[in-house]
């Protein structure tokens, strides 16, 4: 068994949809998740967004633009007059329900009802696509199997008792289709698995079902070395670790989301990373595997505000940093670097939602400075912190601000914190230095 993820560009066309219908159609028994068609969570989001400031006429706007886009998309996608009436139903009654959202009060519950209907619209309108095509697939709601717990993580023994539940219920299927991101909450009510979080249902299922391989399709071939939207000349990267893939992805690389490879490193499920614009490339490979030595690759993470905390108590004092921590775990806000001095602590944090707070109750025991707008620049390859021309590539840096550097925490990631005006350029000085010059770190 294969569990097989498309993400939202992956079936964002109609020429899309026919591209993933030929590639999953080859023989072989897999479950596949889709993310919502490229535009609608944005959208979608959009709506939760007018309907909680009270502006109904945009949300409205935004609703009516949407189901026309829906509807001419399967006007000209499902040719089989029957098959087109059920899923125009189904996909006039989604709206119908979002335009009846409009005037209600909201709320979370709202929101996550709100945002999970792209997913719905297309596994729905998908699965009859391959029906028409003479494909034998059967849809497998996500909200009946997938659930997480009251930490908000995945209840594993509920997805899989009611997960082989639902597949025994059609045993003769060669194709299972299902939604990405959605799940239930510990209360049943709908959640979600977070933005991005198709690629973590993937993982989730593969886990329950021991699948063979995990494949995750984009619309680029794999980890790439640099991140090519800023950097020229890049290359996928053929083989990760799980640990240096985990770091890539926590640390910026979109391709995957960062709790991906969780549910399946202990398994040791391969996750394959594929272009499905280009599906006879070879991708990424993740597995256990050690191939190779030295930095393979850069990452970028923005949206990270620094916080230094300064205080003469802290001198030979114990206990101090012990009183930092508990202020940001009262507020579930994670630290993502750190440094420490005599007398300063220098940590970064990428959730400000509680920013206010956290530094007012640090303003009681410490002079509190607070940066915004940096970027950290993560570089990523196995045991790198131990290889002899790792100590090189600071010499490049002469040139850019480094507020903070992480080394030594992970064996595997060398972290920088820099101005976010500064990341291009350090991107692609890094580039330069360590990819093409001689490859003096690889």
């Amino acid at each position: 068994m294969l569990v097989l993820k498309f993400g939202g560009t992956s079936v964002g066309t109609i020429e899309n949809m026919i591209n993933v219908k030929n590639i999953i159609n080859d023989g072989q028994k897999k479950v596949v998740v889709l993310s919502a068609m490229s535009g609608t969570t944005n959208a979608l989001v959009k709506i939760s967004e007018y309907i909680k400031n009270g502006n109904v006429d945009e949300a409205l706007i935004v609703i009516d633009a949407l189901r026309n886009n829906y509807n001419t998309t399967i006007k000209s996608f499902i040719t089989n007059q029957e098959l087109y009436k059920t899923v125009f139903v189904y996909v006039n009654d989604v709206f119908n329900t979002l335009e009846a959202l409009v005037n209600k009060r909201f709320d979370t519950l709202m929101y996550n009802q709100i945002v999970a209907q792209g997913e719905l619209l297309s596994t729905y309108i998908f699965s009859h696509y391959l029906q028409q095509e003479g494909i034998n697939a059967a849809l497998l709601p996500a909200l009946d199997f997938m659930r997480i717990d009251k930490t908000n993580e995945p209840d594993n023994f509920y997805i899989q008792q009611n997960l082989n539940r639902i597949m025994a219920e059609a045993p003769n299927a060669d194709i299972y289709i299902t939604q990405g991101f959605i799940s239930r909450d510990a209360e049943g009510s709908i959640a979600n698995l977070q933005r991005g979080g198709s690629d973590y249902t993937a993982t989730i299922i593969g886990a329950i079902l021991k699948a063979e391989e995990v494949q995750i399709w984009t619309d680029i071939d794999g980890f790439h070395n640099n991140d090519p939207r800023f950097v020229d000349n890049t290359k996928a990267i053929s083989n990760l670790s799980f640990d240096e893939s985990a770091e890539l992805a926590y640390f910026g690389a979109k391709i995957l989301h960062p709790q991906t490879v969780m549910p399946v490193r202990a398994l040791d499920i391969p996750v394959r990373l594929k272009n499905t614009m280009s599906p006879e490339s070879y991708g990424t490979l993740i597995t256990n595997q050690i191939h190779g030595e030295g930095i393979k690759a850069i990452a970028a993470k923005d949206g990270i505000t620094a916080i230094k905390i300064k205080s003469a108590r802290m001198l030979l004092a114990h206990g101090f940093l012990k009183k930092v921590f508990e202020i940001f775990e009262r507020y579930e806000t994670s630290i993502d670097m750190i440094t420490t001095s005599e007398i300063a602590v220098s940590l970064t944090i990428d959730d400000t939602t509680y920013l206010e707070a956290i530094v007012e109750e640090l303003n009681k025991f410490a002079v509190v400075e607070v940066d915004n707008f940096m970027s950290i620049v993560c570089l990523v390859g196995n045991e790198i912190i131990f290889h002899t021309d790792t100590p090189n590539l600071f010499q490049i840096l002469q040139d850019v601000s480094v507020r903070m550097i992480s080394y030594g925490g992970s064996n595997n990631n060398i972290s920088l914190l820099i101005n976010t005006s500064d990341k291009i350029e350090t991107l692609k000085k890094l580039q330069r230095y360590i990819f093409e010059n001689s490859g003096v770190l690889v």
